[in-house]
């Protein structure tokens, strides 16, 4: 983590709401290291990006009649874009400070599969369960799951940290085989299917409301940002400094369990975004979280709103789910992490 971050996030702490020396100062030079010209251009790509998306279709949304379809699909999926993209390159980055692992996001750690998990249960019990008890089940179970990730990584001490990414693929292939299982033995292997596969297509007004919940989670990730700063330095710094080290822990772990559960129900996985997203902004920007958070929810909305458009028009008027898109780009992404890594030596702890 940069010195800058930790300094302000051991600040914040010590001197809780009473003003502190420097504080204006810091402020100062944070919001012009924030509030750059390149921030506004970015802004500027993600928004023409979006107003691309809503004039992409297979129909005239300006013809007679045909306008009021603009709102109720072309509007709540755009929403479902901005949302979704944000909240789990959101994720991506608490899980990474967490674990102290930079190859490691809800996909790489099983909650994903836990998420799945609470959906074919709630299914299971409750066939004619709402998409607000089906969140519900998502979520719980996500959070659960990845609980025991981080217990896991608690008792065990491990030299590599390629291991830790390994164990969580490791953990969600047992559950992903357990929720098969139950699809099988349910009748809802097509909808397990249709989960697994993420795409935006089902997203219309009506159904991607729920989404507004993950909006809570992205305001929340900028208010205690210096909080997970300070837990990202490790269980003892962060207590050597004040933090309630297990408080933060819990609190990150429902935030991701939140959103991957609620953009599971919604739009299905979106597998590699929380995991190349923060990379590549601390790659151009390093660790200043406070900084960075803006850059990752552009880079975030852009990525997966390119993803999108490319499954919408690469066989048009067919679409490809945008998470074989996302799974392609970030699989590459991923071993390009990983080659990096290693030329740097950075692969053993």
């Amino acid at each position: 983590m940069s010195s800058t971050s930790s300094h302000a996030g051991q600040t914040a702490l010590r001197s809780g709401p009473a003003p502190r020396p420097g504080g204006r100062a810091e402020g100062s030079r944070r919001g012009q290291r924030l509030f750059t010209p390149a921030l506004f251009i970015a802004t500027g790509i993600t928004v023409a990006l979006l107003a691309f998306s809503l004039m992409t279709g297979q129909f005239d949304v300006f013809g007679e009649g045909n306008f009021w379809m603009f709102g109720v699909t072309r509007v709540p999926r755009t929403i479902a874009l901005v949302l979704a993209g944000a909240a789990m390159a959101m994720c991506g980055v608490i899980m990474q400070l967490l674990t102290q692992n930079r190859f490691v996001e809800p996909s790489t750690t099983g909650t994903t599969e836990w998420a799945g998990l609470g959906l074919i249960l709630v299914m299971w019990l409750a066939p004619t369960a709402s998409l607000f008890a089906r969140m519900s089940g998502a979520v719980t179970m996500a959070f659960i799951g990845t609980m025991v990730f981080f217990l896991f990584l608690r008792r065990v001490s491990l030299k590599s940290s390629l291991i830790v990414p390994i164990i969580g693929i490791m953990l969600g292939a047992v559950v992903s085989s357990f929720t098969t299982y139950l699809a099988l033995a349910t009748d809802t292997l097509q909808t397990l299917g249709i989960w697994f596969a993420g795409s935006f297509t089902g997203v219309i007004q009506g159904r991607y409301e729920l989404l507004w919940i993950v909006l809570a989670v992205t305001v929340l990730v900028f208010v205690v940002a210096d909080q997970f700063t300070v837990a990202g330095l490790g269980k003892d710094m962060a207590t050597n400094v004040g933090l309630n080290y297990g408080l933060v822990v819990f609190l990150g772990t429902a935030m991701v369990a939140v959103a991957t559960g609620v953009t599971a129900t919604v739009v299905g996985t979106l597998p590699f975004l929380g995991l190349v997203v923060p990379n590549i902004v601390a790659l151009f920007r390093g660790d200043d979280l406070r900084t960075n958070l803006p850059w990752v929810c552009l880079v975030g909305i852009g990525t997966v709103t390119v993803c999108d458009l490319i499954g919408r028009m690469i066989i048009a008027p067919f679409e490809i789910p945008v998470s074989m898109v996302l799974g392609l780009v970030g699989g590459v992404a991923f071993i390009g992490l990983l080659l990096r890594q290693r030329r740097k030596g950075g692969l053993t702890a």
